[in-house]
């Protein structure tokens, strides 16, 4: 399938935000810890990755979440506090993803785990028993799901867990979110020091619990305000808390520097909204750190490009790893566009500006006919490359229907904005 999405006459946006699907698959998993299931949980995400972690709270012998990830890591370490043995496997790119460092952790808790097909990769074969716990050490700089994961299930290890951090410790909010949820649901879980984390072994309470909307997909929209033709043009978004436990709120101080403002309105209620507004100009250039915020960085390397700001943005290393290798797609499909995207390492994405585009190379966006922009199975592809049609026109996008990962409603809500969509 190939979606053309076209620039609208007019943009006219007041957006229901889909919820957290982080928040969504940590409090499934508290819930479920707690005895209680998801009856006291309100505005659970629909998303393909909260929908996997459903289905495998059933316990089927085998369980398949497909390209979720964060239910691949957190059912891995909920599986061997369990009963009974079950296999747990995952789309093609799963059984490629590492998951090794996680299984190795739970091995020296106790947990009995085999691994079904490659050595360090899904599929898993788990069965469940009481683990001891203790003290386990992880390297900070792996992902921020493998330590979620021990966290959540420490409180019902016999002697709980002292977690031990070395390293640059990246994704930090994410750790803390994890932290904060638990001790809604009744946790004893605190910081030792800048890299031990301590948890308790203690009984998790039934807790009614309000998930909050996603920062992460309100980040589309910040940039869909920026590539609008009129500094006038707003949108609405509702559902984000500005106190939020999300790293990823950061997305409106990134943008602030993009001169775009979040004005937050009905703040502590259940339906809270936030206006964005233009003001102020762009800057020459625009540097970043997403160590602590991956999942932005696709959002802001197109929005930047299209809008003709150099950037440098460092703290990319997680990217590598995600759905797809997200670094050499931004690379690819820039280029399609005419934009020669730089990469120093694992860590580093620059663009020079459109003056310093290579001679010889499309003419900086200018899209060659029929150009599609490629979507490598990765939801974040597809959302950061639509809003370009307020840019270019239009623009056309292969497999559409990744976005339903995470934004299941995202086509809808881009034409209730004035976009139009046709299917190719």
């Amino acid at each position: 399938m190939k979606y053309r999405i076209l620039k609208p006459r007019n943009l006219s946006a007041e957006v229901t935000l889909p919820a957290s699907k982080s928040i969504s698959n940590r409090a499934l998993a508290l819930s479920v810890m707690s005895g209680d299931g998801a009856r006291l949980l309100t505005n659970v995400s629909d998303c393909d990755d909260t929908n996997a972690m459903l289905r495998a709270l059933s316990w089927p012998e085998t369980i398949d979440v497909g390209a979720a990830g964060t239910s691949m890591r957190f059912l891995t370490a909920l599986l061997c506090i369990g009963r009974g043995t079950h296999l747990i496997t995952g789309s093609e790119r799963m059984r490629h993803r590492p998951i090794g460092v996680l299984v190795t952790a739970l091995r020296e808790l106790g947990a009995k785990i085999e691994y079904a097909g490659e050595e360090g990769f899904p599929p898993l074969r788990i069965t469940g028993s009481t683990l001891h716990g203790g003290t386990v050490s992880l390297p900070g700089n792996v992902s921020s799901q493998y330590i979620s994961a021990l966290l959540m299930i420490a409180p019902r290890l016999q002697e709980g867990l002292t977690l031990e951090l070395t390293g640059e410790v990246i994704s930090r909010p994410y750790i803390q979110m994890t932290m904060e949820m638990m001790r809604s649901f009744g946790a004893q879980v605190e910081w030792q020091g800048d890299s031990a984390i301590r948890v308790e072994p203690k009984t998790y309470c039934p807790t009614p619990y309000l998930i909050e909307a996603d920062w992460s997909a309100a980040s589309y929209w910040y940039e869909i305000v920026l590539l609008s033709d009129s500094a006038q043009e707003t949108a609405t978004l509702v559902g984000l808390f500005e106190q939020s436990l999300q790293g990823d709120s950061a997305v409106a101080d990134l943008f602030a520097q993009l001169s775009v403002r979040s004005i937050f309105l009905s703040a502590g209620s259940q339906q809270p909204k936030t206006t964005l507004i233009r003001r102020g100009e762009l800057p020459a250039r625009f540097d970043a750190d997403f160590t602590r915020t991956p999942d932005l960085a696709q959002t802001l390397v197109v929005t930047c490009a299209l809008k003709g700001v150099p950037f440098r943005f460092s703290g990319l290393q997680s990217l590598r790893i995600k759905e797809t290798d997200r670094i050499a797609a931004l690379q690819q499909e820039l280029r399609k566009l005419g934009v020669q995207v730089e990469v120093e390492g694992d860590s580093i994405m620059s663009w020079a500006g459109p003056e310093h585009q290579p001679a010889g190379e499309v003419p900086y966006l200018q899209p060659a006919p029929d150009t599609a922009i490629d979507t490598y199975d990765d939801h974040r592809m597809a959302m950061a490359f639509a809003p370009g049609a307020l840019v270019l026109g239009s623009i056309d996008i292969n497999n559409p229907e990744v976005v339903s990962k995470s934004y299941p409603r995202f086509w809808e809500d881009l034409q209730r904005a004035g976009f139009e969509i046709e299917e190719q």
